[in-house]
């Protein structure tokens, strides 16, 4: 089956995001699918964006009930999903607000459209403003430079992840190392300690690498902690935080490939 369904059933599904600041980040093709939507519901973290959001659609309807901080993100994620696709079955226009990409680090949207489109419904996802977005911005990071790496931090340790430290390296959900819960609070400096212990594999005690935030207001600053390698054990690491470890020194090029540079 294709991977775009247009679909001949009553009912579709539309992922859009609201990029990190809300309203304005999210795109106008986001705003009238979510203006033009039967029902919508919706996943951000600030207040402002719920609110602006039940300004566009009076029918918006939040997840947040789905979390608790005892319960597995995987039932959660599992739930907004059946929520999605039920409502597509019952033949709705349904449109899914997420904060920030609505891809990225979203298994609720990927599962979602996935069930509907085996299933011959509409079911489509619009790109956002993601985090990586913001930071490359933010931090005056070029990715086409030397490359950029980026992994899921749980999983970077998980799974030994082979990586290119010459390369620039971005480990997402730093703060949330081995929880499965919503729990909340700073990352355990124990497990803080291993990541760093794996990094220092590669990498010497005193490289520079940096903790990054991307503001959710626009106009104020994100948050930049720039801290040697040895001393990422001992910080405030909180959940949204993304881990940002710059490149060594580049390897000598390859002799053959530089020559095609040289060529007229």
């Amino acid at each position: 089956m294709s991977d775009l369904v247009d679909g001949n059933k009553p009912g579709s599904l539309t992922v859009v995001g609201t990029g990190i600041t809300g309203a304005g980040q999210t795109t106008l093709e986001a705003i009238a699918c979510i203006e033009r939507a039967e029902i919508v519901f919706y996943s951000v973290i600030e207040p402002t964006t719920e609110y602006w959001l039940k300004g566009l659609n009076t029918n918006a309807h939040s997840f947040s009930g789905l979390y608790s901080e005892t319960k597995d993100r995987r039932d959660t994620y599992d739930e907004m999903t059946d929520r999605l696709v039920s409502h597509v079955r019952q033949g709705a226009r349904v449109c899914a607000v997420f904060y920030g990409h609505p891809g990225v680090f979203v298994e609720a949207s990927h599962r979602a459209i996935e069930i509907l489109r085996n299933e011959g419904y509409s079911a489509s996802m619009m790109p956002g403003v993601s985090t990586d977005g913001c930071f490359y911005a933010d931090l005056n990071v070029n990715p086409g430079q030397v490359g950029m790496q980026c992994f899921e931090a749980t999983e970077f340790l998980l799974s030994k992840r082979r990586f290119d430290p010459t390369s620039g390296l971005l480990l997402w959900q730093v703060g949330v190392l081995g929880e499965t819960t919503a729990r909340r609070g700073v990352c355990r400096p124990e497990r803080l300690a291993y990541l760093t212990e794996t990094l220092k594999e590669h990498y010497p005690v005193t490289h520079e690498v940096v903790l990054y935030f991307a503001t959710t207001f626009p106009g104020r600053p994100p948050f930049i902690q720039r801290l040697p390698l040895d001393d990422l054990p001992h910080a405030s690491v909180v959940p949204l935080m993304t881990l940002y470890v710059p490149p060594l020194p580049p390897r000598p090029p390859v002799p053959e490939v530089l020559r095609w540079l040289e060529e007229p």
